[in-house]
């Protein structure tokens, strides 16, 4: 198609391109209208009365025409193509060290799917960028208004079509370094986003371009060439215009996305427009600054002259924070599918561009990592008299822009000599760091990388070596076979053209959240914004004022990821404080995620207890999760109150289960809770008394269904067993029926082995099994050729069994030793693999009980063991010779008293007995004849039982039947109180 401007400022332009398109196509086609097409496309952009600023982002030369630009028109309102509600976070980037990003975070959603949260929106801001510049003017020059117009972080969402969110894709496949992890998950949002989306273009650039990846061509054929100071400013803004319409009239036809993109700039538009009418600003004093991709658009809303037919929609219910977190530049280029190392020689190039060029760049007044700038600042009204000045001593605009491109386009490439020096000082610098990194290099590895590096500069036709040919040359010439180190020489580049850097948000830019937790843990006196890992001691018996600090550092290891807090020394469980801890501290490599804690509320006390609620009162929540919810409100917020709710809610979660799977976890917590009441406590809460009444039913409904249920594991039912068991005298003190349990236990027919084992162990504890039946089932399944190779199995559920049946360990041990001992090595060694196996997978926490039992058992010692005779297997003694043996030695307790007469004399005179000693000659008098022996205490018994009968005549002395028939009143009383005892 042919453009509306044909005798205009582009029309020998014009006529140049459809000489070509007809000489290359054969005749007019779809190639002279793309070719015309972009013509349009900058001759309209050029002669929009409101000045269009195209950037692309992280530039050097769009960072160094803006500075020059600013400087030169010293606009009154900067139109600024960023989301239009991180405009307040701006002032605050002051207070920071660069790169860092503007973040909108939304943890509830209210308006999208829930499986979206937490939403989150990053731009990040490096020194070298055009964005930084306009904000960086128009925040410290009095008189300018900064207006962000790019839609809301809400409509970024509410727009997605799924490409946004899975950007990230299009970065490295090799795993990030954790400095890339900065941004987490969070769409990214940047201003002029400048890349082909036509893969067959894209590969056509590099294959001709002899690079690698775009961000090298970018730098070789745009950068290098806008970047020289010849390059003035209408040939850098029509050059963008035409790289912009470029890659979009090639763009495929990805309709979602070309509708979020037009309906960003209708929005842009929109918004600007509605400034200008509310504020009367003349376009003339404006700049719009945006991405060269946007800055050629051809919607009906584009320029001031536009028509207003975009209805912007109303933002979602969803609650949106702000804030800054560090970024740097290895986030920067994983987010946006940068090449490694990208950022880094562009913040490079900016620095050497700043000293060409001697462009003076705007930086924040106060901004941290720079130096003041000595520039005086003009009034804006005196900005505004001069800029008009300008404008009436040059014509109009449309008139004004000249045509640049052809010149520009015509121009052979500046061959910039090659800087030996540069050069040199680079082949030195990597030498030196892959020594340090443990490489095998000298001096002649640095002359091999020089030379290298002028010969693949040679064979890709540049005159000067790029810093990505240096680094080509450095990895061939070094590196050769291994890396030595964690560091390979493509890195070390890296870190050499300037490193990674990583910004950090000063303490007055952090949410209050973030600055209370530096308060707070102030007296420890570190340098908690620091990056890397700091050794915090802390003794709280000598300074007691450290256990708040205690206190904060447990909240934020739970509510931190790892390594943020870590304790080396110390622990807090229920009812246990530690004196003395020692933590390794991160705090300034995890700013980004306390900066989000600060999001969710204004204390980590009130986070916790939101995290808590959350989990606890989630759709996916279990028994488990709420005593665990229960615990840690005890452990980290000391909350009666809170652990009562969460409590009375885990009993409902309990009574709604119909599964097994969370009964370990369930039981684990319960004894732990439960010790923890019983002993800091004067009586248990009324919610866990509950709990173990309700638990103690609802395990006993689902224990037959699993011992039955393949799903459930051995493990399983026997924590739901040592529920039943452990918590079985609580629970019938609460009301609960034994006989539940008994009926349970019977009603369970397990088919699996080891839960055969576990049903035998149950029934030993209930009393229906004994122990030398359990033994002779063990016997019988040695005994069986066909259950042995399962009898691992019934090993395991044995040993399970020790966690309900803890009294069942010396059967177990017999159980394995039987085993060892009478099954031949061909039996014995197929399945002993398996044994181990099964006991480390399924029963490690119970092994040491069973060791334990098993030292107490065996000998001590080796020279012991051949003589050593099992206790199972000692026949017991018959019953006959017991009771000889036991009459034998019947007077060995009386016999005692006259071989020591001294001591039997101690205890007489100690009791008040005067009798003295009786003589040998005469028998000890019966038991019927010590009754007249011992009259008194014959009459006291008497007495006790209410009996008034005198005694029976001398030399009568009837039996012990007759006694009865004579006494029956003295009889019965006998007999009752012996009933009663």
């Amino acid at each position: 198609m042919t453009g509306p401007h044909e005798s205009g400022t582009f029309a020998a332009l014009r006529g140049q391109l459809q000489e070509a398109a007809a000489t290359f196509a054969g005749g007019p086609d779809a190639l002279e209208g793309i070719l015309l097409g972009m013509v349009d496309d900058v001759d309209r952009a050029v002669r929009e009365p409101l000045e269009i600023f195209p950037v692309c982002h992280h530039s050097p030369a769009s960072a160094t025409a803006m500075a020059r630009r600013l400087r030169e028109k010293q606009p009154r309102v900067v139109y600024l193509e960023l989301c239009e509600d991180m405009a307040p976070l701006l002032t605050e980037l002051r207070n920071c060290r660069l790169p860092v990003a503007v973040q909108a975070f939304a943890g509830d959603v209210d308006g999208f799917p829930p499986d979206w949260a937490p939403l989150s929106v990053v731009a990040p801001i490096t020194e070298a960028s055009a964005e930084y510049q306009a904000i960086a003017y128009a925040l410290d020059t009095p008189g300018v208004e900064l207006v962000l117009v790019d839609r809301s972080a809400d409509h970024v969402f509410q727009w997605d079509t799924g490409g946004e969110r899975t950007q990230e894709a299009a970065a490295e496949d090799t795993d990030p370094p954790a400095e890339a992890a900065l941004h987490g998950e969070a769409v990214g949002v940047e201003l002029g986003d400048l890349r082909p989306r036509f893969g067959e273009l894209e590969e056509h650039l590099l294959r001709h371009g002899k690079v690698r990846h775009w961000s090298e061509w970018w730098h070789q054929f745009v950068e290098v060439p806008l970047g020289d100071s010849a390059a003035d400013h209408d040939t850098y803004r029509q050059v963008m215009f035409l790289i912009g319409s470029l890659f979009r009239r090639l763009a495929p036809g990805d309709g979602a996305r070309v509708r979020v993109d037009e309906d960003r700039e209708r929005y842009m538009w929109t918004r600007m427009r509605e400034h200008l009418t509310a504020t009367g600003t003349d376009p003339a004093d404006c700049l719009y600054v945006c991405g060269a991709f946007h800055a050629v658009s051809r919607v009906e809303e584009f320029g001031v002259h536009g028509t207003d037919t975009f209805t912007i929609s109303p933002r979602t219910a969803t609650t949106w924070q702000y804030g800054l977190i560090p970024s740097s530049h290895a986030a920067i280029e994983a987010q946006f599918g940068l090449a490694a190392g990208s950022v880094s020689i562009a913040s490079t190039e900016w620095a050497k561009s700043l000293k060409r060029t001697r462009v003076q760049p705007f930086r924040l007044a106060g901004q941290a990592g720079t130096k003041k700038s000595t520039a005086k600042k003009a009034p804006a009204k005196a900005s505004a008299a001069k800029a008009r000045g300008r404008q009436a001593a040059v014509p109009a605009p449309e008139s004004a822009a000249a045509d640049r491109l052809s010149g520009f386009l015509r121009r052979p490439p500046v061959l910039d000599g090659l800087d030996e020096a540069e050069l040199l000082g680079w082949s030195v610098d990597i030498v030196r760091a892959a020594r340090r990194n443990g490489y095998l290099a000298s001096t002649a590895d640095a002359i091999a990388v020089f030379e290298t590096s002028v010969l693949l500069a040679g064979m890709r036709d540049r005159a000067k070596p790029t810093p990505y040919d240096f680094q080509d040359a450095a990895v061939t010439c070094i590196e050769k076979d291994a890396v030595p180190g964690r560091r390979d020489v493509r890195r070390l580049v890296e870190i050499m053209m300037g490193g990674d850097r990583i910004g950090q948000v000063g303490y007055d830019a952090l949410p209050p959240l973030a600055r209370d937790v530096h308060d707070r843990l102030a007296p420890l006196g570190l340098k908690l914004q620091q990056r890397g890992v700091q050794r915090a001691l802390l003794d709280t018996a000598s300074r007691p004022e450290l256990q708040a600090c205690s206190d904060v550092l447990w909240m934020l290891r739970r509510l931190m990821p790892h390594g943020a807090a870590r304790p080396i020394m110390g622990e807090r469980r229920l009812g246990e404080r530690s004196i003395q801890e020692s933590w390794d501290l991160a705090l300034g490599t995890h700013q980004r995620a306390l900066i989000e804690l600060g999001y969710e509320g204004v204390s980590i006390e009130q986070v916790l207890e939101q995290r808590l609620r959350r989990d606890a009162y989630g759709p996916q929540a279990t028994t488990a999760t709420v005593l665990a919810a229960v615990e840690d409100a005890t452990l980290y917020l000391r909350s009666r109150r809170l652990a009562d709710e969460l409590g009375t809610h885990a009993l409902k979660v309990l009574a709604t289960e119909r599964s097994v799977d969370g009964a370990p976890e369930v039981l684990r917590r319960v004894r732990g809770l439960l010790a923890y009441y019983r002993t800091s406590e004067p009586v248990l809460p009324s919610w866990i008394e509950s709990f173990v009444k309700t638990g103690y039913a609802h395990y006993c409904t689902l224990l037959p269904v699993a011992f039955r249920d393949e799903d459930a594991t051995v493990g399983q039912v026997a924590a739901m067993l040592g529920f039943l068991f452990s918590m079985e005298s609580l629970a019938l003190s609460l009301g609960c029926d034994r006989a539940q349990l008994e009926l349970a236990v019977a009603q369970s027919h397990p088919e699996e082995p080891s839960k055969t084992a576990l049903l035998w162990a149950a029934q030993v504890q209930l009393g229906t099994l004994s122990r030398a039946e359990l033994r002779g089932r063990c016997d019988a399944l040695l005994d069986n050729p066909l259950v042995v190779p399962a009898y691992p199995r019934y090993l395991s559920g044995f040993v399970h069994a020790l966690e309900p049946v803890p009294a069942l360990a010396d059967v177990v041990v017999e159980a394995v030793s039987n085993a060892f001992g009478r099954l031949p090595d061909a039996v014995l060694l197929p399945w002993l693999p398996l044994l181990i196996t099964t006991l480390r997978s399924g029963a490690a926490e119970l092994a040491p009980l069973l060791i334990r039992e098993a030292g107490r058992i065996f000998p001590g010692r080796l020279a012991a063991l051949d003589a050593w005779i099992p206790p199972w297997r000692t026949p017991p003694a018959p019953p006959a010779a017991h009771r000889k043996q036991s009459g034998a030695h019947g007077r060995q307790g009386a016999a005692l008293l006259p071989a020591h007469p001294a001591t039997c004399d101690a205890v007489a005179e100690l009791l008040g007995c005067t009798q003295g000693w009786t003589r040998a000659d005469v028998p000890p008098p019966s038991g019927v004849g010590l009754l007249a022996v011992h009259p008194a205490s014959c009459d006291a018994v008497a007495d006790l039982l209410g009996c008034d009968g005198a005694w029976a005549a001398s030399g009568s002395s009837p039996s012990g039947a007759a006694l009865a028939t004579r006494h029956p009143a003295t009889a019965k009383a006998l007999e009752s109180l012996l009933t009663s005892t």
